[in-house]
């Protein structure tokens, strides 16, 4: 049976100057920031709040590349190879859409994309006067995000603790709201006998929550409500 298989971004892009004023590229994962060249910027860029396959990554990477770098040092399978070895893309595969996705979540934390009216001036004076978006489509930053049910139980309790995504799917699975404090947390995650750190990701594989919950994260990450973190 054929497999599918997702890539994603790890972490969030910062751009930083030297002293002489020169402004270069980062990706700060976990607190840890990353130095990338173009080449890698240009690839990390294509990931960032996108869910692809391979195939529809190498294209739009060509079509970057063909824009902004004339002369590029490495081969695509090089360039996505080494951000896969530094953590600043995740992979996963599976026999069905859904499975790969889950296994592409299961090492990730979903962190909630704090919703600041200055972000959002920014975001609106970057599409409508920089980008030349028409203003129907740049005032589209001013309207609220609204969230389904099951993905506003997901940004609560992200932003409640750092949870990855089956721990998310532990909580909605056993209807735990509350996970403030670390011994609310650890109650709910690891309040049996049979659950452990190791053996997490495979069982919330078989959870009827995992399903629902697996689509929340990967509609609130499209829609640029969270970035993705591996600790």
């Amino acid at each position: 049976m054929p497999q599918h298989s997702y890539y994603t971004a790890v972490g969030h892009y910062q751009c930083r100057s030297t002293a002489a004023g020169d402004r270069y590229p980062v990706v700060i994962r976990n607190d840890r920031v990353y130095e990338v060249d173009p080449q890698e910027m240009t690839l990390w860029s294509c990931l960032a709040w996108h869910l692809m396959e391979s195939r529809q990554l190498e294209r739009g990477y060509h079509r970057l590349e063909r824009e902004l770098l004339p002369a590029p040092r490495r081969d695509f399978e090089t360039c996505l190879y080494r951000l896969l070895h530094r953590g600043l893309i995740a992979a996963g595969t599976g026999e069905t859409a859904l499975d790969a996705l889950y296994d592409l979540f299961t090492g990730l934390y979903p962190i909630p994309v704090p919703q600041r009216l200055p972000l959002r001036l920014a975001a609106f004076f970057s599409l409508f006067l920089t980008q030349g978006a028409p203003l129907p489509d740049a005032v589209r930053v001013f309207r609220r995000d609204k969230p389904s049910q099951q993905e506003r139980l997901v940004l609560d309790l992200s932003r409640q603790a750092v949870l990855s995504v089956p721990e998310l799917i532990k909580c909605v699975e056993h209807q735990v709201s509350d996970v403030s404090t670390e011994s609310k947390l650890l109650s709910a995650l690891y309040g049996d006998r049979e659950t452990t750190s190791d053996n997490l990701g495979f069982t919330m594989r078989q959870a009827r929550s995992m399903e629902p919950v697996t689509i929340a994260v990967a509609n609130l990450y499209l829609r640029k409500q969270l970035i993705f973190e591996q600790v």
